[in-house]
């Protein structure tokens, strides 16, 4: 038996689903890429608060874009934000993604440091040496180790992604975050998630690669 359900053909999904979004958010009062990148995060969880919590520093954006035009590598927090992110848009611009969780060394840190292995892979990206984009979306002791490196002149990241989700320290450690001078987009209050980090991630990497090449 035949559903009455609106026919939607697969590759028109993502174009209604932005329509439906738009619509429902009406007039925002946001910076035209700003407004982007709150929309694919929406679109990726079908929550319309992220048009409240979404904090941006000052040209957060147009700083980002900038640094992914620099081929800038990406570090993430969890195997999922990193699996999250589009392979396609990243080998286009040549970017490449990190992810240390799983990293013998970053367990062997975490346990001498009596903290997080989340914690310790901040330590590893600051020891890259060279120019770092962090997207977090599960660890708020990730948060906490950016900004300690950061006060203590350790670790200049490029710009922050700051979206954990949960319940213990999530929001203090974002909060943290919001009082550097690095260029941040940072999920104010409790939500968040690896999903959301992914979506920051592929809405600015959007702006910079046609996806229908």
């Amino acid at each position: 038996m035949k559903t009455e359900l609106e026919q939607v053909l697969p590759g028109e999904i993502e174009a209604r689903s932005f329509e439906i979004i738009s619509k429902e958010l009406g007039e925002l009062d946001l910076e035209e890429r700003d407004a982007l990148v709150v929309k694919r995060v929406i679109h990726a969880t079908a929550d319309f608060d992220y048009a409240k919590n979404l904090v941006f520093s000052k040209n957060a954006v147009e700083h980002a874009l900038k640094s992914l035009k620099r081929g800038t590598c990406i570090v993430t927090d969890t195997q999922m934000a990193m699996a999250g992110i589009n392979k396609k848009a990243l080998k286009a611009l040549g970017i490449e993604v990190y992810n240390f969780m799983s990293d013998p060394d970053v367990a062997e840190l975490a346990e001498q440091g009596h903290t997080t292995r989340a914690a310790a892979c901040m330590d590893k990206a600051a020891a890259l040496g060279k120019p770092v984009i962090l997207a977090v979306g599960n660890a708020p002791t990730a948060l906490i180790r950016i900004y300690e490196l950061v006060q203590e002149g350790k670790f200049l990241p490029d710009f922050i992604i700051g979206v954990p989700v949960g319940f213990v320290n999530v929001v203090p450690s974002k909060e943290l975050i919001l009082t550097l001078s690095v260029p941040h987009i940072v999920a104010r209050g409790r939500k968040g998630g690896s999903n959301t980090a992914a979506a920051i991630v592929n809405a600015l990497l959007y702006m910079l690669y046609d996806r229908r090449q």
